[in-house]
């Protein structure tokens, strides 16, 4: 069993660890109620696992929850510090209490660090159902961990927390009295933890050890006027230590003389948590930003309309403007994909690949990696040919759908799957275009009400002007067909 640290020597983020599934926050894919993992830990019916994910996203915390709620001795292994010898020795033991019905959980953080002799040293105890194993890593198992392990392995994939997950994790933080800073009585607002959550990227270590900074340099702010709070006989205190003193209780600058006690100890001042003093302790700067307001809306309006302008230059500043503000970089990723079919569509098809591609790969770099993605994508969007066509196109469909009466659809369009359907009309009259050689017809496709509508125009830009040709060819030989 690991020793552990005394709880007043611990890190933040050690201290806030959840202590049951119910505290745990984020993985809901894995650890939602019914979800499998959150079954087997439950009902203690584990099996060796492999946490991949990133970093700060509860790999360890929740290694360790399982052995606390799943009543196994817990070992750690460092890959800096555990050799062949030591990890031997520790799995001759947890062999011993195998033997005695007692179940050992190894977890290995960071285990694409071991070799593939450390790495094998666990095989054999795994295999005999010695240890349970459980594995950490913030790379592709797939390439860092042997074969043999891994196929006798579950590959659990752990996603970065989001910005309202860490918001919720450092206002828990503030408010936990027994692990965290509830007793420091900070103030904090929620711009300012949204501020800290976002630039924590995903990673909730790195989020709660700003917090935690930021609690220890800030100064306690106390009452100009002293520390009015009453005491037993209802009397302010500073009025209580006037009378046991026969003076004033105050200083010549109107603040208490010393720091008052309380009943229960130390009364401790005020500790703010300004944006000046997150932006002194990240040691950059914070941008103006609201990600529910004004800004936000403003920002991506800015990006959106440099793109269809074909300005790749303000598309760029916007774009980096937003991620260092702290916006989702999906949610950019999102917005670029809706532009590529709004403001390009079939002027060039490939925008949209490309902006889906630039999703996939801040998925799997992620921050700040994956920012070079975004800005390819942006940068693409801004000098591909421009069309609202398709656009324009859905919009007027949309309209007839919403004031037209909804024709059932021409029996000749129907398909006849069965005899009754067929005598009774369905199919008739269907002509296939594979039949005829020029692979067209005059065939009515759209119901009566609507017949002849043109919804679709596109323009001469890029891909479309081939597309624009094309349905011109198409509808000569339509005519001619028909006739």
């Amino acid at each position: 069993m690991e020793t552990e640290t005394a709880a007043g020597l611990q890190p933040l983020a050690e201290r806030m660890r959840p202590r049951a599934l119910n505290e745990f926050i984020g993985q809901e894919k894995l650890l939602g109620t019914g979800k499998p993992l959150r079954v087997q830990i439950e009902s203690d019916n584990l099996s060796s696992m492999l946490f991949w994910g990133p970093p700060g996203c509860g790999k360890t915390t929740l290694a360790r929850l399982i052995a606390r709620l799943t009543r196994s001795e817990f070992v750690s292994f460092s890959a800096v510090l555990s050799g062949i010898k030591e990890i031997k020795e520790v799995m001759a033991e947890a062999e011993k209490r195998s033997r005695s019905g007692a179940r050992t959980i190894v977890f290995v953080d960071e285990v694409h660090r071991f070799n593939k002799a450390q790495q094998d040293a666990f095989l054999p105890h795994v295999e005999a159902g010695h240890i349970l194993f459980i594995g950490a890593t913030t790379e592709n198992p797939s390439f860092e961990v042997i074969s043999p392990l891994l196929s006798r392995t579950k590959v659990y994939v752990l996603e970065a927390l989001t910005t309202p997950q860490i918001v919720e994790l450092l206002r828990r933080a503030l408010e936990d009295t027994e692990h965290g800073l509830g007793g420091e009585n900070v103030d904090a607002s929620e711009d300012v933890l949204f501020r800290m959550a976002a630039f924590a990227n995903g990673d909730a270590r790195a989020a709660y050890n700003t917090l935690e900074l930021c609690v220890r340099s800030a100064r306690e702010e106390w009452p100009a006027t002293g520390d009015h709070r009453p005491v037993k006989d209802g009397r302010s205190r500073l009025e209580a230590d006037a009378t046991k003193t026969g003076e004033s209780a105050k200083s010549t600058d109107g603040g208490s003389t010393e720091q008052p006690a309380s009943e229960g100890g130390p009364y401790k001042g005020k500790k703010r948590i300004t944006a000046d003093l997150l932006e002194d302790v990240l040691q950059k700067k914070l941008l103006r930003y609201d990600k529910t307001g004004e800004e936000h809306y403003n920002l991506i309006s800015a990006l959106h309309k440099s793109v269809r302008n074909s300005d790749p230059d303000a598309a760029l500043y916007w774009l980096a403007r937003m991620i260092e503000s702290g916006e989702e970089p999906l949610y950019l990723a999102r917005r670029m994909v809706r532009m590529a079919s709004e403001d390009i569509g079939l002027a060039e098809p490939g925008a949209l690949a490309v902006t889906l591609a630039a999703k996939d790969a801040f998925d799997f770099l992620g921050a700040p990696e994956g920012h070079l993605a975004l800005a390819q994508a942006a940068v693409y969007l801004s000098l591909a040919p421009k069309s609202n066509a398709l656009y324009v196109a859905y919009g007027r469909v949309m309209e007839d759908v919403e004031k037209t009466e909804a024709e059932p659809v021409p029996l000749h369009l129907r398909n006849a799957a069965t005899g009754l359907m067929k005598n009774i009309g369905y199919g008739e009259g269907y002509k296939y275009a594979h039949d005829f050689e020029e692979k067209v017809t005059e065939m009515q496709c759209l119901p009566d009400n609507l017949a002849g509508r043109t919804y679709y125009k596109p323009t001469d830009q890029g891909f479309e002007a081939r597309l624009r040709a094309k349905m011109a060819e198409i509808g000569k030989t339509r005519k001619r067909v028909g006739s």
